[in-house]
């Protein structure tokens, strides 16, 4: 019988709690970074693909690599922004190249099939055409799904104020998934990091506006993340999250990877001018139970790649 995600997961917590028992304890310069902040300190003249994805290698490097969280024959849904009609120059969505190295790491740890898709805002194969992701994560192995809005079904979440939800079942079979997307403002939330992506695994998003940062901290909960990545080569200013003109776009060459969504939301904030304090999607998602707002407070590695 086919095992589920959650089935998956739950085996494999017990598995690893087993393992971990028998082991000795490391000391944290040891142990893989909780999350790692790479920034690009090498040739100005480099271009965004090359600093995407050397950034991306080297923050995936830092926390262990993807082989601490990818098993032989694990199936992997990369989930990146790619919602909308937008080019990477527009920054609206997931930079293609650090979707490219994602994909092509997975693969390299072991994994069976990677798969890279998003219920998106806009029309989805202009989208994923134009974003530039499609094209990526094909050409490095990846299954790139588009998703079938008669195929969502209703999945029991169980919290205060998102009881059920419809959720792309696909993705809910998966062993692995994997939130990249990029760091931008939302006019709704202010910010729109790694927690809210998990939007774009559902369906009926009407539901979550009648209080999106208790919803979003309720999906994540029930998403039981084990890592993800934020895309900061460059980001959205203002006028999310769509973006408007070019103006609206600051080239930051930073990519941050970790096992703790709100740190990494809470750097999102602090990369766009804002107190991750004043940031209900964050503060709520701590309340959850879901991570830490104070990143530097985690065992952080912070690296100058050249």
């Amino acid at each position: 019988m086919k095992s589920t995600r959650r089935e998956f997961l739950k085996t494999s917590a017990v598995i690893g709690a087993s393992s971990l028992a028998q082991l000795p304890a490391l000391s944290q310069a040891a142990a893989p970074a909780d999350m790692c902040i790479a920034r690009w300190k090498g040739d100005a003249k480099a271009s965004m693909n090359e600093t995407a994805r050397r950034l991306t290698e080297e923050a995936l490097k830092a926390i262990g690599g993807l082989g601490r969280f990818v098993n032989k024959g694990d199936v992997v849904w990369v989930k990146p922004n790619m919602g909308w009609d937008r080019t990477p120059e527009q920054a609206a969505n997931t930079h293609p190249e650090v979707v490219r190295a994602i994909v092509r790491l997975c693969l390299e740890a072991g994994a069976k099939t990677v798969k890279v898709g998003d219920n998106t805002c806009n029309d989805a194969p202009k989208c994923y055409k134009n974003s530039g992701i499609e094209a990526a994560a094909k050409e490095a192995g990846a299954e790139v799904v588009y998703l079938d809005k008669n195929r969502f079904a209703e999945v029991k979440i169980g919290g205060k104020r998102l009881d059920s939800i419809p959720i792309y079942p696909d993705i809910m079979d998966c062993n692995l998934i994997i939130s990249c997307p990029l760091a931008k403002h939302h006019s709704a939330t202010r910010i729109t990091a790694c927690m809210k992506n998990y939007m774009g695994v559902i369906e009926n998003r009407r539901k979550f506006h009648q209080d999106l940062p208790n919803c979003i901290a309720e999906l994540t909960a029930f998403m039981k993340p084990r890592i993800a990545l934020l895309d900061a080569t460059r980001i959205l200013t203002a006028h999310g999250p769509t973006g408007g003109d070019l103006a609206d776009v600051k080239v930051m060459n930073t990519v941050a990877a970790g096992i703790d969504l709100v740190a990494l939301d809470a750097f999102a904030a602090e990369l766009l001018g804002n107190d991750p304090a004043k940031i209900e999607t964050v503060t709520v998602g701590e309340s959850y139970g879901l991570g830490k707002r104070d990143y530097k407070s985690l065992n952080l590695k912070e690296l100058e790649i050249a």
